[in-house]
């Protein structure tokens, strides 16, 4: 019989220790160099663009710390420290522009942020791949849209001289303000913001839905679950990875709700209504001439949509789910 090697048990014969694995060899960064080159070659000038306008225009952030006169230059003017975050924190007018800010985000995530996702759910139950791709497509043509088309295009189905009006004055009715009424502009820009943007985030869904493994709808089935119950515990917790990502990064350009759509209205609805952070700081730092005050407003909004990126991340962890970056 043929004789076995090795250390013996109880059980009989144990198999010998695992070779060590040993690590592949990290290539040269030369030889990755020589290797990679013409992809490198294809991201420098987009790497250039994001230099050029991003990263070379924060250094100039440091003109929120001085009394800055465009005529002197950054070098020539004098540091103030902190005496413009003094003078912009004891604004009210800033204040009210936070306010009003922080309630329109709200108020969009609220009714916003749910429709991409009813929406794909929506056009994922469609049989007919040709039907889907019709809807598909014309959901998410007015992504391509301006805000001045989105706004016009508003006004002349909602605004006085609009179609809504005129049908509502052959019946003898009385027309809606709809498109210079403060108490209604929240619900305008996020019925604006839905028409625009809502086919968007409907194919980042339909994306994570042809993710899902289909076993996993074929097994609720066979357990007996029916249509709403597959939704509810193997659709929903397939999509809540995308749902957490998408919330965070949300929450992080909470205090830029768009500037072009509210500068748009903004003479339409009133100051008190549409005046929004980003419009103040144009006004304040661009219109007035106060640089120093509107860098320190951006200076104020990087900082609270940082921590507010921080803290969503942290509770999506809680909830066992990656976020953003993962802890390791």
């Amino acid at each position: 019989m043929p004789t076995i090697t090795g250390e013996r048990s109880s059980a009989g014969v144990t198999p010998a220790p695992p070779v060590a694995r040993r690590k592949p060899r990290r290539t040269p960064l030369a030889a990755r160099l020589r290797r990679d080159w013409p992809l490198l070659a294809m991201t420098l000038p987009a790497a250039g663009l994001l230099v050029v306008f991003h990263y070379i225009p924060t250094l100039w952030n440091a003109i929120a710390f001085q009394d800055y006169n465009p005529y002197a230059g950054a070098a020539g003017s004098e540091w103030v420290g902190l005496g413009t975050f003094q003078r912009m924190l004891g604004d009210p007018g800033f204040w009210d522009a936070t306010v009003n800010t922080l309630a329109l985000t709200g108020f969009q995530l609220v009714f916003f942020f749910p429709i991409p996702i009813a929406l794909a759910l929506l056009l994922n139950s469609v049989l007919s791949r040709r039907i889907r791709k019709i809807m598909q497509s014309i959901v998410y043509l007015p992504h391509f849209f301006s805000w001045v088309l989105v706004v016009s295009f508003f006004e002349q189905m909602l605004g006085g001289a609009g179609l809504l009006a005129q049908e509502m004055r052959e019946l003898g009715l009385e027309p809606l303000n709809i498109m210079n009424n403060p108490e209604g502009f929240p619900l305008l820009v996020t019925a604006q913001a839905v028409w625009m943007d809502a086919g968007w985030g409907m194919i980042v869904f339909l994306a994570a839905l042809s993710a899902i493994n289909p076993s996993l709808y074929e097994a609720a089935a066979s357990d007996g679950a029916g249509r709403w119950r597959r939704l509810w515990h193997v659709t929903l917790p397939g999509l809540r990875p995308v749902i957490v990502l998408l919330l965070i990064l949300k929450l992080g350009s909470a205090l830029s709700v768009g500037f072009e759509q509210f500068l748009l209205q903004r003479d339409a609805v009133g100051a008190g209504a549409a005046e929004v952070l980003d419009t103040y700081v144009y006004f304040q730092g661009i219109i007035v001439g106060d640089l120093s005050y509107g860098a320190a407003a951006g200076i104020f909004k990087g900082v609270v949509g940082l921590v507010l990126i921080l803290v969503a991340n942290r509770v999506a962890h809680t909830l066992g789910e990656q976020g953003v970056y993962s802890k390791e």
